[in-house]
């Protein structure tokens, strides 16, 4: 089995790692990739070869695993070229997978989604896939994936990956919010431990987690919810869709006041990147904020 990846940033790489120790042959091209992504392809065992026209040519499966804004462009440069199954499992919407996949001269195309998280799950993350080839892509599972197939039209899981990400990200503005106000009341620890007793012994070390994420990456779920509400909009009126903006746009404004202040009082930006990056508690966090 040859498994070929167009794109080879943390998805691909962890992906490749669960398809190399069940003895796939992996391969990506790396024209224009750094250094330090090139030796770490090769100190795991990826096949490099010299073109993506070799690369689509050569996969009996081949991944997009890109960044969304190229996922089109990607499609139209290599989808010609592609033998087997070409694979769209970029983070993009319903119209523009289809709109990727539709470039694809042989049509054995599949829409599939990550849902979790790669990081935290590794090679065993769930995949959804849909496309009248899923199951001849979910022949990867008997190479360390997990792939669910959820039926055989192309832009339903992303539609579901939406959707999902509507609810995940309301969750995470309602709980900002809520433990935000809780915590200038000084009743934080008793509002979590309360919540805890309907939504179970996880739910503060879950909660944490979600208020860190959400200022973490700010933009991003900034940027992500405009999708959500795009879909949504062909439907119903996005009532809280419109709610959840605001409060990441509020998470993203602090975030960049954030910089600034830590800037001037540590003389030195980077700091205020490491900090965040080595964020582990809510309250420190709130204590940066609010204190």
């Amino acid at each position: 089995m040859k498994v070929g990846f167009v794109g080879f940033g943390e998805v691909a790489s962890i992906l490749s790692e669960g398809l190399l120790d069940s003895d796939v042959t992996v391969l990506t091209c790396l024209h224009g990739r750094s250094a330090t992504t090139k030796n770490k392809a090769l100190k795991m065992g990826v096949t490099i070869c010299n073109s993506y026209s070799e690369l689509a040519e050569t996969s009996e499966i081949l991944i997009s695993a890109v960044t969304p804004s190229t996922a089109v462009e990607v499609a139209r440069d290599i989808g010609k070229y592609s033998r087997g199954i070409y694979v769209d499992i970029n983070n993009v919407s319903p119209p523009t997978t289809l709109e990727a996949l539709g470039l694809v001269e042989n049509k054995k195309t599949v829409d599939a989604a990550i849902i979790g998280s790669v990081k935290r799950n590794g090679p065993n993350v769930q995949i959804i896939a849909c496309g009248e080839s899923a199951k001849d892509f979910a022949v990867l599972n008997e190479y360390g994936l997990n792939i669910k197939i959820m039926g055989t039209k192309i832009g339903n899981c992303s539609k579901i990956k939406m959707l999902r990400s509507s609810y995940t990200k309301g969750v995470s503005a309602l709980l900002w919010e809520t433990i935000s106000a809780a915590y200038k009341m000084g009743i934080d620890e008793e509002v979590l431990e309360i919540i805890g007793e309907t939504e179970g012994p996880q739910f503060k070390n879950s909660a944490n987690s979600r208020i860190i994420s959400s200022f973490k990456h700010a933009k991003r779920r900034y940027e992500e919810i405009d999708e959500v509400k795009n879909l949504l909009s062909d439907e119903i009126d996005p009532i809280m869709a419109d709610a959840i903006e605001n409060t990441f746009e509020i998470i993203l404004d602090q975030n960049k006041d954030f910089n600034k202040s830590y800037n001037n009082k540590n003389k030195d930006f980077k700091d205020a990147i490491e900090f965040k990056s080595d964020l582990k508690s809510y309250k420190e966090l709130f204590k940066h904020l609010y204190d």
